[in-house]
């Protein structure tokens, strides 16, 4: 039997056209996400950043090219929204913070749509947790003391979520310092989205 996807298609419409946190938001409301009903894999990451913003592409900079280096999919295959649903936990650019870096994502979001528009994607079989955020709403009181420790404990969530940390630039001396991070979790991370993908074809 085929999934109706309208129900989704006016969920969306409706995100796109949200304003609930225009007056926090410095540049105004863009929200940016990619959900369809077919992905088997589910990006769950941070909010936009200013080119996303400016783009309305999600993951359109240096941090996408890194995560699409750790998943080792192409563009192609990153923005084919049967493959990847890309739901981020606030869908707007948050703004910066006074000692710099992005503000986190703006509670209202996931919170307002995230209930209903996760049970919309029935195929999902892995999230990608990406980055403290996404790992607090994602594992909850399951998630470890750190970042690190979290992301290093990964098979203790599986086979549901894999926490990864956030691909910023800022990731880079966290990786030479955690090398067992490129060592084992990026191929582990390769071949199971690898497989999912194969079995969604």
């Amino acid at each position: 039997m085929t999934e109706n996807p309208e129900p989704l298609a006016n969920l969306l419409t409706d995100i796109r056209a949200c304003r609930l946190c225009e007056a926090h938001l410095p540049l105004g409301p863009r929200p940016v996400l990619v959900a369809d009903h077919r992905a088997p894999v589910l990006i769950a990451g941070q909010a936009p950043g200013t080119k996303v913003h400016a783009s309305g592409i999600p993951w359109d900079d240096p941090s996408g090219d890194r995560l699409r280096d750790w998943l080792d999919v192409d563009k192609e295959t990153f923005y084919n929204p049967e493959n990847f649903a890309i739901v981020p936990q606030g869908f707007c650019y948050p703004g910066k913070l006074d000692k710099g870096g992005d503000a986190p994502p703006r509670p209202e979001c996931a919170a307002t749509w995230h209930p209903t528009l996760i049970p919309m994607l029935p195929n999902v079989q892995l999230i990608l947790a990406v980055g403290q955020y996404a790992h607090k709403y994602y594992l909850g009181k399951r998630r470890k003391k750190t970042l690190t420790e979290t992301v290093a404990t990964y098979l203790q969530y599986a086979p549901d979520i894999l926490p990864l940390p956030h691909p910023s630039w800022r990731v880079q001396g966290w990786m030479k310092k955690n090398d067992w991070f490129e060592a084992e979790i990026v191929p582990h991370l390769r071949a199971r989205v690898a497989a999912l993908l194969e079995e969604s074809r």
